[in-house]
């Protein structure tokens, strides 16, 4: 049953936003009370913002292509689809091919040139009636059986059913060997959950269109706000996008809890660099070790010589690729010029890499078993451990920049005899209407309140014409100075 036809019909007077609804993943918790002789039932929502361009392709392009969700393992791109199946279709037959039986695969091989033989034989094994025009078969796991994406040419021609695929991306790369990719696939990714999801995860709805009003009319947030905004921002540092990470917490305020969850899904991607990498699986394993080491210096730029004695990055770029690809990292190049088309201005020799996930890149970088998670975090949450914090704070606006579809570059220089050619920026962003100067938006990030902004100004007096006006993420409110906006970290998600 529909949960909006199930509030319609049984609480017709309760007044919804019946949109939020229906993009919602609804997860549904049922336990016993402390009496055992009531049943509770808790329903726990976490909506995300892919719903709406599922329903975009559904309604415009799903008769002309299948839909493909990219993205890394355990962002929820299986219960998104199939949520939306559930509250959008008269019927659904999900497929998971980690786990289909021979006589289900079989099914491709055997009755393709008679579809009409095919879905009956498909309905028949899965106890799903399919209604023409009105039912969804999602391909799971797509990458572990090929025939049945190659098999998506045939299937969307025929017009009767809408079709989803969902896979690790560098596994559905991989696994073509033998096949013709279809061209009738709209490619679609799928992030971590951002901080307004995350937020309207704890049941906060409010908060952030206002923190964008704010950033539009460019005005302070008033000062308690601001904490509790900066209080927000850290939870989302520290538990990170994962979905079943921030569920663990929505439902135990744990950090140990989530810590556990958070371990199991970087053991994951140990196992997936083991079983896909393949002979690229040693440097891979390599990058991925070292990412805190490399985050935890000054200069964040990847050095080699820190993976392998007389490392040549013509010997190293498949496996960053790999790890760029699989969406574990996002990797940052370094621009040689602040222009229009930043990436046909690159320096193919000097990337930054960031985790994906802040949350597990804490997890991956205190890995020592003797740390116990609560107190680590506990002392994140309120700003008293002792490490730099620059990393996290530079790597969770990163992941934000890259939850709003941008790709990520820097600048950097060095001169040995002249200090005013040595600078490096954190991030270099386009405006998004181009005009025939001031293009480029130079991004520092600065983790604490005491900061010095000399790189952004050797930069600005280097390329003035070429830039958009400066800005720097601070944990201080919202201002204006010198040419300059300082915005609070967390309108990062709104730039």
């Amino acid at each position: 049953m529909h949960i909006s036809f199930f509030f319609r019909t049984f609480v017709p007077d309760l007044e919804l936003d019946w949109c939020n609804i229906c993009t919602s993943l609804i997860i549904g918790l049922v336990y016993k009370s402390t009496n055992r002789k009531h049943w509770k039932c808790v329903f726990t929502y976490m909506k995300r913002k892919i719903y709406s361009e599922l329903l975009n392709w559904k309604n415009s392009r799903a008769r002309k292509e299948a839909l493909m969700i990219d993205g890394a393992r355990r962002v929820g791109k299986s219960f998104i689809v199939e949520t939306f199946a559930k509250n959008e279709y008269k019927s659904y037959i999900l497929l998971d091919f980690t786990n289909a039986s021979t006589k289900l695969k079989n099914l491709f091989r055997d009755y393709l040139d008679n579809l009409d033989q095919f879905f009956m034989h498909l309905s028949l094994e899965t106890g799903v009636t399919l209604y023409e025009h009105q039912s969804l078969i999602i391909f799971d796991e797509v990458q572990k059986y090929p025939q049945a994406r190659e098999a998506i040419k045939y299937l969307v021609a025929d017009n009767r059913y809408d079709y989803i695929e969902t896979g690790s991306l560098v596994s559905i790369n991989q696994n073509v060997k033998n096949i013709n990719i279809p061209s009738e696939e709209h490619r679609i990714n799928m992030y971590p959950m951002d901080l307004e999801e995350f937020l309207w995860a704890l049941g906060d709805e409010l908060m952030m269109p206002f923190v964008c009003e704010c950033y539009q009319q460019k005005r302070p947030l008033d000062q308690s706000l601001h904490r509790k905004m900066m209080d927000y921002l850290r939870l989302y540092m520290i538990v990170g996008g994962m979905p079943q990470a921030v569920l663990t917490w929505t439902e135990t305020h744990d950090f140990n809890a989530v810590d556990v969850v958070k371990r199991n899904i970087l053991s994951l991607y140990r196992g997936d660099i083991s079983k896909y990498a393949k002979q690229q699986a040693p440097k891979v394993t390599r990058i991925f070790d070292t990412i805190p080491a490399m985050l935890q210096r000054h200069e964040k730029k990847v050095r080699l010589s820190d993976l392998a004695k007389g490392a040549r990055m013509r010997n190293w770029e498949t496996a960053f690729f790999w790890l760029n690809e699989s969406r574990v990292i996002n990797s940052c190049y370094a621009a040689t010029e602040p222009t229009v088309g930043l990436g046909m201005r690159l320096n193919d020799s000097a990337l930054k890499v960031y985790m994906a996930d802040t949350g597990l890149l804490i997890s991956h970088a205190f890995s020592e078993a003797t740390i116990r998670a609560e107190e680590l975090y506990r002392k994140l949450m309120h700003n008293k451990l002792e490490i730099n914090q620059g990393m996290l704070v530079e790597n969770l606006v990163a992941q934000m920049l890259v939850a709003t579809g941008r790709d990520l570059y820097f600048f950097s220089s060095y001169s040995k005899t002249n200090s005013e050619d040595t600078m490096e920026i954190d991030f270099l962003v386009a405006k998004p209407v181009i005009s025939s100067r001031h293009n480029i938006h130079p991004i520092e990030v600065k983790s604490s309140s005491r900061y010095t902004t000399s790189s952004l100004e050797k930069f600005q007096h280097k390329f003035g014409e070429q830039l958009a006006p400066s800005i720097v993420f601070h944990s201080g409110n919202l201002k204006a100075e010198n040419g300059v906006v300082y915005l609070p970290l967390y309108m990062a998600a709104l730039l």
